[in-house]
């Protein structure tokens, strides 16, 4: 092992603490962004997914425990954290992250420079550059931005979530500088480029951009006639965004959800960042309306740094800044058909996105929409496209008169308004559509399509460990399994079953669904592994996942390494699970990838005494996945395919490339694993269609 990259002291508790576990996630992707090996549009992407992450970090997780802190709670929870130690642990460590992370800014601002791509200060364009930003200000910028003054007759304005605003502290013409300044805010309009295109310098290639903020601060005089700025300093706020829900007493969820969305404007602040010598007067006027505390990031650059999305995808001249583009192969089982029912009826197919393409699970559904002897199309529906030729084509197939069933997740955090709107779009063509059971996210990823042949009705099954989202999967690492396998087809039938009408518990064939007996099914597997290693039979599990947080899996994981079962979890994001400590957890391994593509496919691996069982899953280990959502975990009963997983599972467990390990102190190091030549699993990965199946793969 390399020497730890970072030291982090939790506490001596036998676990390691869920939020602190994240911010060494988040902290691990900003080491993608300061990798120089690592191409430059690729590093401020990742700069940019820091950001975002963060943001959502602190409107839901840490909003939640300065909730508690409000109410006066002290108690600790399972890792040994009161709130209010936690909450300043927290806010310790994302100052010092965020500091790390505009570090990581002014160093690849450099290297772009040396690329021909800068950003420049307004007082530093040319006067040619500076009379066409000036009319692009009136033209485009002026006609939109709203001064909104402070005193005693307008009050203060509401501030939106994650909105970027200038303070502007001013003081009248002729007035005496010791006078108390005016006040005022401008937002900045989110619907405007962040970054302007400068046009270029005579005789220069290289590109310039200007920060909306900065050209709206050059101009701040138009908005503020017969007064003189004094200071205009950049800020935004970060409220409390986790929807709180009445499920129970709501007659119609939708309408809720709707009031819900528009109630989370007014969250209560959690975060505010205000530019690097903020005018003391404004701060303290911002501080006294928010009631924030000393819950204020200085930020030494441009806030929110999301932008950096953007450009790094508005550069089309600038390919060699780029990690080579990926071409996904067509499942190669599909390729030389039109006839997705015609395959699956000989064999199960396996993709694996993104690498493979997800235009095989559109065309799937597209077939089944125009086939006339399909019969119904059921299928769940959590994160969506913004153009879902999925959707389009369940609505396609409602309209041409087939049973449409779409269990659309409205309460899917950030990405409910979407939902709403596909749901009531689907709603118009003729679908059937279920807003899930109330107190539980729908999360599974299945379709089923049910078709007339000629000796009966028979099953077709889609079932994903990520989204239905073309989007995603150019981005995210997942496994889609299609199967005609009559136990899943009927499991699959009484899954839709129970989640739009009513229905006692069941007893799955196949599957093991939350939060039902998904729980119990895993600590059964996990269990048999230990009495199989008791009884000297070949005891492993390998569990590859987003996020480990439930106490009683922990728990049943320890058990099992001290009965002498291997342990090896591939775990991107949050674990609370001490490895490698002497009597605990000495057989268990936990490592990180963080690379091009979001891990994301969840998939388990029980040696059960030398005859391996693989199933792929929705759902990470945590208690909200295993205890308030639907969630569904599903066997791969095909030997090849089976082998195809385990030859994934192996990549990432000798990945020595982008891998971290754990080590039981909660710090990550980077992967040393022999032989020596460097293998990155992501990388390698690319070879699947070559490999698939292969038992001598690796």
């Amino acid at each position: 092992m390399s020497k730890p990259e970072q030291q982090t002291n939790y506490t001596n508790s036998m676990y390691i603490n869920r939020d602190l576990s994240w911010i060494e996630f988040n902290r691990r992707v900003l080491e993608e962004a300061q990798d120089p090996t690592t191409p430059l549009l690729e590093r401020i992407k990742f700069l940019s997914i820091v950001s975002t992450n963060l943001d959502e970090f602190m409107s839901v997780r840490v909003a939640g425990i300065d909730d508690q802190l409000k109410a006066g709670l002290t108690k600790k929870d399972f890792t040994g954290y009161t709130p209010e130690g936690l909450f300043r642990r927290i806010m310790k460590r994302t100052g010092k992250m965020v500091q790390d992370q505009y570090k990581a800014f002014r160093e690849l601002s450099r290297a772009l420079v040396k690329e021909g791509l800068i950003f420049t200060a307004c007082e530093d364009l040319t006067a040619a550059q500076k009379k066409q930003m000036d009319q692009y200000f009136l033209d485009r910028v002026f006609p939109v931005l709203t001064p909104m003054a402070v005193d005693q007759s307008r009050p203060f304005p509401l501030v939106h979530n994650l909105s970027l605003y200038l303070a502007v502290t001013l003081l009248r013409e002729g007035d005496d500088p010791e006078e108390e300044p005016y006040f005022a805010i401008v937002q900045v309009p989110s619907n405007l480029p962040r970054f302007i295109k400068v046009p270029a310098r005579s005789n220069s290639l290289k590109q310039e951009f200007v920060l909306l903020e900065d050209l709206i601060r050059e101009h701040i005089q138009t908005m503020f006639p017969g007064y003189g700025a004094v200071s205009v300093d950049a800020f935004r706020l970060t409220r409390n965004a986790d929807l709180t829900l009445n499920e129970e007493g709501a007659e119609d969820l939708l309408e809720e959800i709707e009031k819900e969305l528009k109630r989370r404007r007014w969250g209560s602040p959690v975060r505010l960042e205000v530019q690097k010598g903020f005018h003391p007067y404004a701060l303290d006027m911002l501080k006294e309306e928010f009631e924030i505390g000393d819950n204020v990031f200085e930020i030494d650059g441009p806030i929110d740094l999301s932008f950096l999305m953007k450009l790094s995808g508005a550069l089309p001249d600038f390919e060699h800044l780029r990690y080579p583009k990926l071409e996904p192969e067509y499942p190669r089982e599909f390729d030389d058909t039109d006839d997705f029912f015609e395959v699956l009826r000989r064999r199960d197919v396996l993709v694996y996105h993104p690498f493979e393409s997800f235009d095989a699970v559109s065309d799937f559904i597209d077939q089944a929409a125009g086939d006339p002897a399909v019969m119904a199309i059921k299928m769940t529906l959590y994160r969506v496209s913004g153009n879902s030729m999925i959707v389009n084509a369940l609505a396609k197939a409602a309209e041409a008169g087939k049973q449409v069933t779409a269990i659309v997740e409205l309460k899917a955090r950030f990405d409910e308004e979407r939902n709403i709107a596909w749901a009531r779009q689907l709603e118009k063509a003729g679908c059937h559509v279920v807003y899930g059971l109330v107190g539980l996210k729908t999360h599974a990823k299945i379709m089923l399509i049910v078709r007339q042949e000629n000796d009966g009705l028979r099953r077709y099954v889609h079932v994903g460990t990520g989204n239905y989202n073309d989007n995603t999967a150019k981005l995210y690492t997942d496994i889609g399994l299609f199967t005609s396998q009559p136990v899943i087809g009927e499991d699959a039938s009484v899954l839709f079953n129970e989640m739009t009408g009513y229905s006692a518990p069941h007893d799955w064939q196949a599957f093991g669904v939350a939060p039902t007996d998904m729980k119990s099914k895993l600590f059964a597997l996990i269990a048999r592994e230990a009495e199989n290693a008791t009884a000297g039979k070949p005891a492993r599990i390998i569990a590859k996942m987003n996020s480990l947080s439930h106490q009683e899996m922990v728990d049943e994981l320890y058990a099992a390494s001290r009965a002498g079962v291997t342990i090896d979890l591939i775990v991107r994001g949050v674990c609370c699970l001490k490895p490698g400590v002497p009597g605990l957890s000495d057989k268990i391994t936990v490592r990180s990838i963080v690379d091009r593509f979001l891990e994301h496919s969840r998939m388990f691996y029980f040696e059960n005494g030398g005859e391996p069982e693989v199933w792929l899953s929705s759902a990470d280990w945590m208690t909200r996945n295993l205890t308030r959502r639907i969630e569904l975990m599903c066997p791969v009963f095909d030997p090849q395919l089976k082998e195809t997983l385990i030859n994934i599972l192996r990549l990432s467990l000798t990945d020595n490339t982008k891998a971290r390990v754990l080590m039981s102190g909660g710090q990550y190091v980077r992967a040393d694993i022999e032989p020596a030549e460097p293998l990155r699993s992501q990388f390698a990965a690319q070879n699947i269609v070559t490999w698939k199946g292969r038992r001598d793969a690796f």
